[in-house]
């Protein structure tokens, strides 16, 4: 099994922001400033202006002259919507992945030690492994295009405000589990079930994030 490669550091940072900004970490109106982002991530102002151009062609953020950005105030048809094509393109790259074959056995392994070691584990491991499930997926199903916009999707583990953030990655190893075993077993139309009840689960702790701050 190839080793998985770790996302440009531009796709990471976009990611981060555009899950802080989904979960109502950052507000309607709130400035980014480009070097207090970097300073903060601990990279250069290039990946961090990088993200910034994707974020501002998704409509989350409005760019400022050398000055940062602005973030745009979301609605919860925002998150449904970014989700529904999150929903769509990562449930068609799972069928992809079931048909080439996909060599699921060393994920499987990682995720079942994971449930197995939930008390010790540390919640960077599930975010790690979480990462690398979706783009093993994305890469098996063997078409760069869809690799390609899933990656600029990517918002990393949907947590909430509402539940300790290790429930949703406890619930998330049980999903991966059950995936991975569809995907193992050559159930293409089970496992794009599972990642749709995986991504919806995902998109409803944001929505839940949005109506307690709309309190």
């Amino acid at each position: 099994m190839e080793p998985i490669k770790q996302m440009p550091t531009s796709t990471r940072v976009a990611s981060l922001l555009r899950k802080a900004i989904l979960s109502g970490e950052y507000s309607g109106d709130e400035e980014l400033s480009l070097t207090k982002i970097s300073d903060q991530l601990g990279v250069s102002r290039t990946p961090v202006r990088e993200a910034f151009q994707q974020l501002s062609s998704e409509g989350l953020i409005t760019l400022r002259m050398n000055k940062g950005a602005i973030v745009k105030s979301i609605d919860k048809k925002f998150i449904i919507d970014h989700f529904e094509v999150r929903i769509l393109l990562e449930c068609e790259a799972v069928k992809r992945a079931v048909k080439n074959n996909m060599d699921v056995s060393d994920l499987l392994i990682r995720e079942k030690e994971l449930q197995k070691q939930s008390n010790v584990a540390k919640i960077e491991d599930y975010i790690q492994a979480n990462q690398d499930i979706h783009r093993s997926i994305w890469k098996a199903a063997d078409n760069q295009k869809l690799f390609q916009l899933c990656e600029e999707l990517w918002n990393g583990s949907s947590t909430n405000n509402v539940y300790p953030a290790i429930e949703h990655h406890l619930k998330s190893v049980d999903e991966h589990i059950e995936l991975l075993t569809a995907i193992q077993n050559g159930e293409a139309s089970k496992a794009s079930n599972i990642m749709k009840k995986h991504l919806t689960r995902s998109m409803n702790n944001l929505i839940d994030n949005f109506d307690n701050q709309s309190d």
